[in-house]
């Protein structure tokens, strides 16, 4: 899996091998060191030979400024490898969200996306770091110190071998257990990002309904399962900095003991037992380094698993091979359609829906809270596919159409509205993004936008806040319809994006869409009959069926739950609504 995500690496390639030939450079100046050392004491120190120290102290010198330079250069590349590989990565991943279909999205959860685009990522950054610099000098210190110190004295050197061997052993266990712990760590990370981006997005109805305390109390849960699973693991963890010590200070002392033996039988020199000494410490902190090593890539492991499943997944609404290129009109057509969000759904949240839709034409769909008025129009331009049956836009099947010309072609006003950060004319021209100033200006004419932009500070250059918070709910409806007028569609969905404006200004927005846009199919789904009453025809939803198609006179005669409805709605039958009647 690791392997995999190397491939992301791309033209950090170069960095990626000077680091640990940097690394290498640096261990080589460090074995260097001790032989220079054990030398000074044997032939400078124990000979009186001054000259010779001073001579040996300059090559010590010059060799310790060369180890710090590859040091130096080692980190300096290291770092590069490893942002770079992290920008590739991160990149890789919000590319292929961005292909995902809503499907896909509902799988993953916005939170959980979050999560694998910045702690995951961030994981694989700091474990190819380490990679690159620790895991190319740890193993090649210890080797190097391993072979000189058998050089030296091969019985001592065992010593350091049993350690070796056992301490690689007591790691394994111990990183084994710690492994299932991080790999659970990150689904709690997701939970708390999940409480996170909930809180902020909705900060207004927390404070409106006074609930920043269990807010505050969902906030500290999540942020405690984090705590108490990352308690577990470095308690596991924990356990190796306590044992290496142990070793190190054992393997010194026997070294001492029977070093000094070694050096009364004269069998061993001074400087030679003191080379001993470094190189064990060498050896030994080589090890530990790559315990570290162990833990990081064992959390990067999770976080590649996580990471991984975003870059392989794939979206289930894909463009066909030879994708139709062009929308001839506006005509809709359902087909037997029926529609489950997943596969293993007891039964289809759409049922054997069956219209058709002439081009130009005005429709209304209205229906209870679950009738699935939005889950009909989001198959129009594929936001979801089909389970069963046929759409056809233009008299062609949708899933034979180039994504981005029909999606083009079919333009939808979301029922969350939502806007962005930068201007009133960068916002709008979110529909086209080479519309002139006039476009825009008349497509907010159209949307009956114009009326508050005129009266901003900076007009049609006024900065929008991130999600529209310096606008009203009316007005960034109209924004969102404005937007969705400059893209010029053959089809336009209006998914209850009226609901926060007023009655006239609604009547407005018919009057421009039946003046201005008079060949653009228009479907509009609402809440208030008053929106669709002047449809060409109104559907009727009534638990994911059609329950009645007319004109708004025919359904008062024909359909019992519009009729009741519209007397709730204009004062006839106040205990009449959607939800109690269907």
């Amino acid at each position: 899996m690791l392997r995999k995500l190397l491939h992301y690496v791309g033209k950090y390639k170069l960095v990626s091998i000077l680091t640990p030939a940097m690394m290498i450079g640096e261990v080589v100046c460090e074995m260097i060191i001790p032989v220079l050392m054990g030398e000074i004491v044997d032939r400078g120190v124990n000979g009186g030979d001054m000259s010779f120290i001073v001579q040996t102290g300059l090559k010590m010198l010059v060799v310790a400024l060369i180890g710090l330079a590859f040091g130096i250069l080692g980190g300096f590349f290291g770092a590069n490898a490893a942002a770079g590989f992290a920008k590739n990565l991160r990149k890789a991943e919000y590319d292929s969200i961005q292909k995902f279909s809503f499907a896909n999205i509902d799988h993953f959860s916005p939170s959980g996306l979050v999560t694998r685009l910045t702690t995951d990522v961030t994981n694989m950054q700091n474990a190819y770091m380490m990679t690159l610099r620790m895991a190319t000098r740890a193993p090649v210190s210890m080797i190097v110190a391993m072979v000189m110190s058998f050089r030296i004295n091969a019985r001592l050197a065992s010593i350091y071998l049993v350690a070796v061997v056992g301490l690689g052993i007591f790691l394994f266990i111990v990183l084994s257990r710690a492994n299932r712990y991080f790999h659970q760590v990150f689904d709690r990370y997701d939970e708390l990002n999940e409480s996170v981006q909930e809180n902020v997005s909705a900060i207004r109805v927390v404070k409106a309904y006074v609930r920043e305390d269990h807010e505050i109390d969902k906030f500290t849960k999540a942020a405690v399962n984090i705590y108490s699973m990352f308690v577990k693991a470095e308690t596991t963890v924990v356990t190796v900095a306590p044992a290496m010590m142990g070793v190190v200070y054992a393997c010194i002392i026997l070294i001492s003991w029977f070093g000094a033996h070694f050096v009364i039988q004269e069998t061993l020199t001074t400087g030679a037992l003191m080379s001993l000494l470094t190189y064990c410490m060498n050896i030994l902190m080589s090890l530990m380094m790559l315990s570290m090593i162990f833990v990081m890539i064992t959390m990067s492991e999770a976080s590649a698993g996580r990471i991984n499943e975003v870059l392989e997944a794939k979206s289930t609404i894909t463009n066909p091979v030879n994708p139709i290129m062009d929308v001839k009109d506006g005509s809709v057509d359902f087909d037997h359609v029926d529609f489950a969000y997943s596969s293993d759904a007891k039964e289809p949240v759409l049922k054997d829906i069956n219209i058709h839709i002439d081009s130009g034409e005005s429709i209304g769909i209205i229906g209870g809270t679950g009738s699935a008025k939005t889950s009909l129009v989001h198959l129009i331009d594929r936001l979801y596919d089909v389970t069963a049956g046929t759409i056809r836009v233009g008299g062609v099947d949708v899933r034979q159409y180039d994504l981005d010309t029909l999606r083009e072609k079919v333009s939808m006003v979301l029922q969350k509205n939502v806007l962005f950060s930068g201007t009133v004319y960068d916002n709008l021209r979110w529909g086209d993004k080479n519309a002139t100033d006039e476009e825009c200006r008349k497509a907010c004419e159209i949307a009956c936008a114009d009326e508050f932009i005129e009266k901003m500070p900076d007009g049609y250059n006024t900065w929008i806040e991130q999600g529209g918070a310096n606008v009203s709910g009316g007005q960034k409806q109209r924004l969102c319809i404005a937007r969705a007028i400059l893209r010029k569609p053959k089809v336009l969905i209006l998914d209850d994006s009226t609901s926060a404006v007023d009655t006239a200004t609604d009547a407005k927005i018919r009057k421009g869409f039946a003046t201005e846009i008079p060949d653009t199919t228009k479907i509009v789904i609402a809440q208030r009959i008053s929106s669709v009453q002047h449809c060409d025809r109104i559907v009727v939803m009534d638990d994911g069926r059609i329950n009645g198609i007319g004109t708004h006179e025919e359904l008062l005669k024909n359909n019992a739950i519009y009729r009741e409805v519209y007397e709730s709605q204009t004062g006839v039958n106040a205990e009449a609504d959607f939800d109690k009647l269907s």
